[in-house]
């Protein structure tokens, strides 16, 4: 299958207004991502009223189509700064407390071959994330923020006398106990046991430096949480400021058996025609009465050219695009490197969601973000990797970093992966913003707008 992407969507999908989705407006974007100030002698808190929201940047709606999380949630609930900047429950970032830390544990040579999918479904030639990679990628995100790697060694192993083949429990040891952590066999027989989050939740908190604000385990094997679900990719306990992450279905060679379409991940999602067939999939007679449609501007839909210099002038999602497009397509018989790369690409953007949890982030509802929730893998593959300015901003004010720099370093670390689809496109992406940022500062110098 092909897909030239001539057309490109910068509003949610038809299937949003069915689900009762509204979108917030420019004006409610705009203050959700301003800190309220204190209006000089009268003691009040003051917010902005902007007309819109075109000074944020390049930013477009969350996609929502049939199956997604805000298409089952509509009605999730939004988070500004001021909200999470007030918010009773959120740890601060504070000198003694900032830094991240990053494990993988090890684990015994019965257990890897947990790790290793069924082999009428992965090519187990594929090599998965490296977590040196992982941890470059969370320092470029969590940039002005100590990223490290946990110095005390953590080790998953058998738990009683000997080893089993199918244990009910394995040990998490680290350097002072052991922990027990339920296990049970794949309930789609996809990997031959899973492990038990909120068990490695409940150890990675035990571990937690005290000079630590976060600590993210990751670990390559299937994961579930209770025993109604089938997996889990990635869960935060935000208020111990802890998190785990699964790199085991991200494999792309789980990509049909999951529904993940390789072609149209982000930043093709965007892909005009790739939405409405999702749509008219899923469409079904509607006896529900039509919702409210949300009052205020109609934002602009769609653009194309068919000539890639024009095409990639046209947004930063147009030059993502033409990025990713460049690249060869990945195909079942695309080289392993190409394929870990891929890998490599999910596991980074779902570790640097969960930390954000622990920053205290909510799930987004403004645009689309990489702090979206997810409701399958193939919704998880279709979000960007970026912030969208609501939560950029509260990633700096937490962080103290600057956004120039923050983009400086991931453009370092992407420039580090250029074969990696999803790099390469983010890569792009941040670089065609800077002529627009360049333009629009000129323009208020020249009409003293500033």
């Amino acid at each position: 299958m092909t897909c030239q992407h001539k057309t490109l969507s910068f509003t949610s999908s038809s299937h949003s207004s069915k689900a009762g989705f509204i979108r917030p407006t420019p004006q409610q974007r705009k203050a959700a991502a301003t800190l309220q100030t204190l209006e000089k002698g009268k003691g009040k808190l003051k917010r902005p009223a902007p007309e819109d929201d075109s000074e944020l940047g390049p930013f477009y709606a969350p996609l929502i189509l049939p199956g997604d999380d805000l298409a089952e949630d509509p009605e999730y609930p939004p988070q500004s700064i001021q909200e999470w900047r007030t918010d009773e429950d959120r740890n601060e970032v504070t000198p003694q407390r900032k830094t991240i830390y990053v494990a993988a544990p090890t684990s015994d040579p019965f257990l890897q071959s947990w790790s290793v999918p069924n082999s009428r479904h992965a090519d187990a030639s594929v090599a998965p994330p490296d977590i040196v990679d992982i941890t470059d990628y969370l320092r470029a995100f969590y940039h002005g923020m100590p990223v490290k790697r946990l110095p005390s060694p953590l080790r998953l192993t058998h738990w009683g006398a000997k080893p089993s083949a199918t244990p009910r429990y394995v040990g998490m040891c680290t350097a002072t106990e052991a922990v027990r952590i339920r296990t049970r066999a794949s309930r789609d027989g996809v990997f031959p046991r899973q492990l038990n989050l909120d068990d490695l939740l409940d150890a990675t908190i035990s571990v937690l430096p005290d000079d630590a604000f976060a600590l993210l385990i990751m670990v390559p094997f299937d994961i579930y949480e209770g025993p109604d679900d089938d997996f889990c990719a990635g869960r935060a306990y935000g208020g111990s400021r802890v998190a785990v992450v699964s790199s085991a279905r991200y494999h792309p060679g789980l990509d049909a058996h999951q529904n993940v379409d390789r072609l149209h991940a982000w930043p093709a999602s965007h892909c005009k025609q790739y939405m409405n067939i999702c749509c008219a999939e899923a469409d079904t007679p509607d006896t529900r009465p039509p919702k409210k449609k949300p009052k205020g501007r109609v934002e602009p839909s769609t653009s194309d050219s068919l000539e890639p210099a024009a095409y990639a002038a046209l947004s930063p999602l147009h030059a993502a695009v033409l990025a990713h497009a460049a690249l060869p397509s990945l195909t079942s018989s695309s080289p392993p490197a190409a394929l870990s790369a891929l890998w490599l690409g999910r596991a980074c953007r779902t570790a640097s969601h969960e930390l954000g949890h622990c920053l205290g982030i909510d799930h987004c509802v403004y645009y689309a973000c990489a702090m979206q929730g997810s409701a399958s893998l193939a919704e998880d593959a279709r979000q960007p990797p970026f912030l969208c300015p609501v939560d950029r901003a509260k990633l700096l004010c937490a962080s103290g970093a600057d956004r120039e720099g923050a983009e400086r370093t991931m453009l370092a670390f992407c420039d580090r992966h250029p074969d990696c689809h999803l790099f390469a496109a983010l890569a792009s992406w941040i670089r065609a913003q800077v002529p627009a940022d360049s333009d629009s500062s000129a323009k208020k110098a020249r009409t003293g707008d500033n």
